[in-house]
Formats: structure tokens, sequence, C-alpha cells
């Protein structure tokens, strides 16, 4: 499966998990990929171990994530210039399975990485290892809980702030 249908594939994955109030918003110039009912952004990455352009016995692919800061984001038609990642938490998702049993369309070969924006590095990219010494992966069966649980630690972060201003 290529890279590009490959992302498709798991936001699909990951709208079917997740519970109600949540809505796919990924489109041509959105600046995430789901909005909460009460204003969580959450933006999925994805990466396999095996690539569709793999020669049998190639050595898995090294997986990492682009995080960098953007400019601005789109709202609608409008930008909004402001430097920053224009999503609150972030579902990474890793496909492991690097032999050819690989089928990137079975949800329970994936483990998903849930974290809040907050807590990533300041870096352009983030590396698998780097995510698995934060945080543990969750498999398909647990993906809803652990959004809900990040979302309401976002939640309580931006109540904490409004409190202190």
């Amino acid at each position: 499966m290529t890279n590009t249908l490959r992302g498709m594939l798991v936001e699909a994955m990951i709208d079917a998990a997740l519970p109600a109030g949540w809505t796919w918003c990924s489109a041509d110039y959105e600046s995430f990929d789901f909005i909460s009912q009460d204003g969580v952004r959450l933006e999925v990455k994805q990466s396999a171990a095996r690539q569709s352009w793999a020669l049998e016995g190639s050595s898995p692919s090294k997986c990492s994530f682009d995080i960098a800061p953007r400019t601005g984001r789109w709202d609608g038609p409008v930008w909004i210039p402001g430097i920053g990642r224009n999503a609150d938490l972030y579902v990474f998702a890793h496909h492991p399975v690097a032999d050819l049993s690989a089928d990137h369309r079975e949800p329970v070969q994936w483990r998903f990485y849930v974290v809040s924006t907050h807590a990533l590095p300041a870096t352009k990219r983030i590396s698998l290892s780097k995510l698995q010494a934060m945080l543990a992966p969750v498999v398909y069966a647990d993906l809803a809980a652990q959004v809900e649980a990040v979302r309401c630690a976002v939640l309580s972060e931006r109540s904490a702030a409004l409190a202190d201003n």
C-alpha cells in the first residue's frame, strides 16, 4: 500500500475507533485531522516498517514522524498566521510488521502512541524509538480510551491556563 493511501486508511481506522463527539475533518486545506466537540484538535501521523516499494528481504524502514511547528493554519478559507503546532494531541500510528504477513488494512497489526502536543520535544521530527522511550503503545482496541484520556488532560491544561490568567 502506498504512503498516500496508507495515510487515508489510518485516518479511517481512527475515525471508526473514536467515540461520538469527534469529527473527521482532514481535507485539502485543513490543518489537523479530527476535532472534538469541545474543540480539541487531533493530528494523525503514520509510518510502517514495510513499504510498498520494498523488495523481499529488505530491512524494515526506519520510522520517524514530522512534528515541525508550522507558520500558521487554515481556518476554512482564512489563513491564520502563528508559529506552532496545529493540533492539541497527536496519534502516531506505527505498523511494525515487516514480513509478507504485513497487511496495513488490519487494525490489529498497528500500534498507536497518543500524546499531548505539549509533551513533544521542540524538534522537527521524532523517531519511533524516541516515542517508544516516552510512551507505551496501545493496540487498536484501546485507542479510543487513550485518546479520551489525553483529550481530558488537554482540557485540564486549558482550564488551568485560563485560571492563571
